[in-house]
C-alpha cells in the first residue's frame, strides 16, 4: 500500500498558515505500521492539481487523503478536479451530501453552500463532527477532506480505520556504527528487499558516524539481518553501538 498525502493550499506555500496535516497523518501511519510513501504541498492550481492526482492515479499501489479545495468559494478545485481525474465526467448532485447541507443551514445553503454537495460520481460520504459538511472518497482508496484540521482529521481517522482495521506489527533493529556509511555499503547492498534499510549519516563532535535502522514485518528476518550487519562489523574492525546513539555525548565527545 502506497500512502500519498496532498495537501492543498496556497495559504501554506505563501506561509499565511501553518500546516499541521502532515505530522497528524504520519504519526496515524506510523501507529499502524504504515507510512507515507510520499507528501506533496501544492498551490491553489487545477492543472497542479489534476497532474498530482493523475499520478496517484497511476500507482495500482496508491491511497491517497487530499487535505483542502472541497469548499464554495472559487478557490476551491478539489471536487471537479477528482471528478475529471478519477472518473471522466463532471461532478453531480449527491443526494446525501445535498440533504446534510441542507439539515445543517436551511435556506442559507444557498446560492453557494448548496455547491459543495456537487461531488463526482460514485462518492461515499465522510462524517463531518464540526459541520456536518461531509468530505468524501472514491473506490475506497482516495479521500478528499476540508483543509480545517478540526473538520479534516476526524474523518482521516474514519478512513484509516477502514482501510487498516488491524494494526500491522513492525520490528526494528536500530545500531550506531562508529564509522561512514561508506564503510557500510557492501553490507547494505546484502540486505534483502523484504526488509527496510535506512542509514543516516552524521557528524558527531569530529567523528563520522552512521545510524542504520532495519524493519520489517517478521521478527526472525529483521534479527537476521541485523546479525549479518555485526558479522560483517566485526570482520572489518568497526565499532557499533545498539540504538541511535547520534547525539550520544560520550561517543561525540569522547575527550570531554
Amino acid at each position: 500500500m502506497h500512502f500519498y498525502q496532498v495537501i492543498i493550499g496556497s495559504e501554506i506555500l505563501n506561509r499565511r498558515r501553518a500546516d499541521r496535516h502532515f505530522d497528524f497523518l504520519s504519526s496515524k501511519l506510523l501507529e499502524r505500521g504504515e507510512r507515507l510513501y510520499a507528501s506533496f504541498v501544492i498551490a491553489d492550481d487545477k492543472s497542479l492539481i489534476k497532474d498530482i492526482f493523475t499520478l496517484v492515479k497511476n500507482d495500482p499501489q496508491s491511497y491517497m487523503f487530499s487535505f483542502g479545495g472541497i469548499g464554495s468559494t472559487p478557490d476551491d478545485l478539489t471536487r471537479e478536479a477528482a471528478a475529471e481525474v478519477f472518473t471522466g465526467r463532471p461532478p453531480k448532485t449527491h443526494e446525501g451530501a445535498k440533504r446534510l447541507i441542507l439539515e445543517q443551514f436551511g435556506e442559507e445553503a444557498y446560492p453557494h453552500r448548496i455547491g459543495m454537495a456537487e461531488l463526482p460520481d460514485g462518492a461515499a460520504l465522510l462524517d463531518n463532527p464540526v459541520n456536518r459538511v461531509p468530505g468524501f472518497s472514491l473506490q475506497g482508496r482516495f479521500f478528499f477532506v476540508p483543509g480545517f484540521p478540526q473538520m479534516a482529521h476526524p474523518m482521516i481517522l474514519q478512513a484509516l480505520d477502514a482501510i487498516l482495521p488491524k494494526p500491522k506489527t513492525i520490528y526494528r533493529k536500530t545500531f550506531t556504527a562508529l564509522t561512514s556509511e561508506n564503510d557500510l555499503i557492501e553490507m547494505m547492498r546484502r540486505v534483502p528487499e523484504e526488509i527496510e534499510l535506512s542509514s543516516l549519516p552524521a557528524f558527531c563532535g569530529n567523528r563520522r558516524i552512521a545510524v542504520i535502522s532495519l524493519a520489517g514485518e517478521e521478527d526472525e528476518s529483521v534479527r537476521k539481518c541485523h546479525e549479518d550487519f555485526i558479522s560483517f562489523m566485526k570482520s572489518k574492525k568497526i565499532e557499533w553501538l545498539e540504538g541511535d546513539r547520534h547525539d550520544d555525548p560520550d561517543i561525540c565527545n569522547p575527550d570531554d
